[in-house]
């Protein structure tokens, strides 16, 4: 029997992930969509990847460009997620009216969210549908901390104003699980996993 691609979707989406907008920008023009295909790949050098659709208006811009930044999205930007996941004028043209800043590459970073990676694409790969970009991570941040992959760009942190450009701490990540959105409850009161003990990437699991 063939796999059908309906229930394909219900399998994949027993698995919850966060909630993304991934960013690019070349020459002037930019453009993001809603994406949650996107994981770590590597510590040395660090790497993550992001897997974007065959026909996705962002794609030749992506390869012009070649840079990417992910922003991860906290649940009150739900509506900032569904913007970037639908095709329309305000999107296309207008960015979903979204503030942004660039920090890198150039990609756009955008206001409020949780974290995000700032990536200059070093490898493309064919995924079926989607086109798999490997991204080199040039500069990284979460509330006010940032940090560059070039040390000399360091001092940029200085002159730049993130205070006011993240969630307090207490944010919490927007989910999705099941082809809908969800939200993450409290955090229950057990010990957890010390993090040095987790596996940073898919392929350590099954060492």
């Amino acid at each position: 029997m063939a796999i059908e691609k309906d229930f394909f979707r219900q399998v994949m989406g027993r698995f919850a992930t966060g909630v993304t907008i991934v960013t690019t920008q070349c020459q002037g023009k930019i453009s993001g969509l809603t994406v949650n295909a996107f994981c770590s790949v590597s510590l040395h050098p660090p790497l993550v990847l992001v897997c974007i659709e065959q026909n996705s208006h962002s794609l030749p811009i992506m390869r012009e460009g070649k840079n990417f930044a992910v922003n991860i999205l906290t649940q009150e930007q739900k509506s900032l997620s569904t913007g970037f996941a639908t095709p329309s004028v305000e999107r296309f043209e207008h960015f979903c009216y979204a503030e942004y800043r660039t920090v890198a590459t150039g990609a756009p970073i955008l206001k409020d969210t949780l974290a995000f990676v700032d990536t200059r694409i070093v490898a493309e790969y064919p995924g079926g549908d989607h086109i798999i970009f490997l991204g080199q991570v040039e500069a990284m941040g979460i509330q006010d901390h940032i940090v560059f992959a070039d040390d000399s760009l360091q001092e940029k942190v200085s002159t730049l104003s993130f205070n006011h450009h993240y969630t307090q701490e207490e944010s919490l990540p927007l989910l999705f699980y099941k082809g809908q959105y969800r939200q993450m409850a409290e955090a229950l009161q057990k010990p957890g996993v010390p993090s040095a003990a987790l596996p940073t990437t898919a392929h350590e699991q099954t060492d």
